[in-house]
């Protein structure tokens, strides 16, 4: 092979290798847009969660005796759906499973 085809292919190599980096950095930029909309959309879930969950310890404050195990048994059910939605989100983030989960009652 002489010089000027060996530094054709080379260079045609080299070009390969540009565009295939280039490729992998598109790629990486599209399923970190993905990552973070479902962080996003997640965060959202959580706070509507949230805000049930507030919404259930303001009937827990404000019960009457007579309702006070309905309201008990409502704010219990969105606590635990929002500890749940909370570990799903940071399922991912975890080292290991000895991670503290946010105190909810």
């Amino acid at each position: 092979m002489e010089k000027q085809e060996f530094r054709e292919k080379a260079k045609q190599s080299i070009d390969e290798i540009f565009d295939k980096i280039e490729e992998l950095k598109a790629k990486k930029d599209e399923a970190k847009a993905e990552i973070v909309e479902k962080y996003e959309e997640q965060i959202a879930e959580l706070e509507a969660k949230r805000d049930e969950l507030q919404s259930k310890y303001d009937q827990l404050i404000d019960a009457a005796e007579d309702k006070w195990e309905d309201v008990k048994g409502a704010f219990t059910e969105s606590a635990a759906s929002f500890k749940e939605g909370f570990s799903k989100l940071l399922s991912p983030f975890k080292k290991d499973n000895n991670d503290e989960e946010p105190p909810v009652a």
